[in-house]
């Protein structure tokens, strides 16, 4: 019995800790649409073009949000920078250029380390955008752009330990890089630029023809001895070959399912030909298509392999196992 009120106490405890930062979040709808949230945004759009750079600032967990919001910047096209509030006053103020924008997160907005750094910024003459619970803190008073994130306590039972809050801070770092994202255009293939390691970047900019590359290319000719076609697929370690017409366009396709299927219906093999096997009418794909279709394409039709042909001539063969190797799977 106690084991179960302890299990029913911990659920309580998540679920209203939940419940605290749901409300928070929705807390923020006001303040994304006053006019501030636009104005910053705007602002942040017109210094970039300057060559100005986003610099995110905060101390305490304030840091770990501003950290993260600095990735999430880089990584949608802004470039940013992140600047520890208490190093910031012992040399690392040097890192911010005459078009960069300051984005200072403190809930308080009245800390020591804020109340020294904030006039400080002013007077270099960088833009600073305030993102505080506290419109009529230090912060609030001397930003250029208020960013509010009303908190009416934390998920803390004690109302202390930074929850509602940092959550508050993380959304609306999210909310100012997806609105420069949008206003700025930025693509797919500029995602895939910067994010070129890992399944995601390659789903983005892999294409077949990369794939292809990775080995030779099986093929005989449709008068190919039974033997040859086993040599060709032996060697080239890919299942499978491509059957040609004498002018390199493919006539059909030889996998090792055709083969066990060929030797349960005839013991004559000497008198068998490439074209006495083969499949018809192959699944094909174009080398410049992204391998991730590549992917969807095999899924589709429950196959392994997939012959790349470009205007009509045999240019290559990807299998299941390339995209597997590149962690498309």
């Amino acid at each position: 019995m106690k084991s179960i009120q302890l299990e029913n106490k911990i659920a309580q405890t998540g679920l209203e800790t939940l419940d605290i930062e749901i409300a928070t979040l929705q807390a923020l709808r006001e303040p994304i649409l006053h006019p501030d949230f636009s104005a910053a945004v705007q602002a942040i759009f017109e210094k970039r073009a300057l060559k100005g750079r986003v610099i995110v600032t905060g101390i305490g967990k304030s840091a770990i949000i501003a950290q993260k919001m600095v990735a999430t910047f880089n990584s949608t096209g802004t470039p940013a920078l992140f600047m520890h509030a208490a190093d910031a006053i012992h040399g690392d103020l040097g890192m911010i250029q005459t078009d960069d924008v300051v984005i200072c997160l403190s809930k308080s907005g009245d800390t020591p380390e804020i109340k020294v750094l904030t006039p400080l910024l002013k007077q270099y003459g960088n833009l600073l955008i305030g993102v505080t619970a506290n419109k009529a803190s230090a912060l609030g008073k001397r930003a250029d752009f208020v960013l509010h994130t009303p908190i009416d306590r934390e998920a803390d039972p004690n109302n202390l330990a930074p929850t509602a809050s940092t959550m508050a801070q993380m959304a609306v770092g999210d909310a100012l890089a997806m609105a420069l994202l949008t206003l700025k255009g930025f693509s797919k293939a500029d995602f895939a630029r910067v994010h070129p390691g890992g399944a995601l970047g390659k789903q983005l900019y892999l294409r077949v023809r990369d794939l292809m590359l990775l080995h030779d290319a099986p093929a005989v000719l449709r008068t190919a001895s039974l033997q040859q076609v086993i040599v060709e697929m032996t060697s080239k370690r890919l299942g499978a070959t491509v059957v040609l017409n004498e002018n390199h366009s493919v006539a059909g396709m030889i996998t090792d399912g055709d083969l066990r299927r060929m030797l349960s219906k005839t013991l004559n093999f000497n008198d068998l030909k490439a074209e006495m096997i083969m499949t018809l009418y192959p699944k094909s794909i174009e080398p410049d298509v992204l391998a991730i279709h590549a992917l969807a394409l095999m899924r589709e039709q429950s196959i392994t392999q997939l012959i790349v042909v470009s205007k009509g001539v045999y240019q290559g063969m990807v299998h299941l196992h390339d995209l597997l190797k590149e962690g498309l799977i």
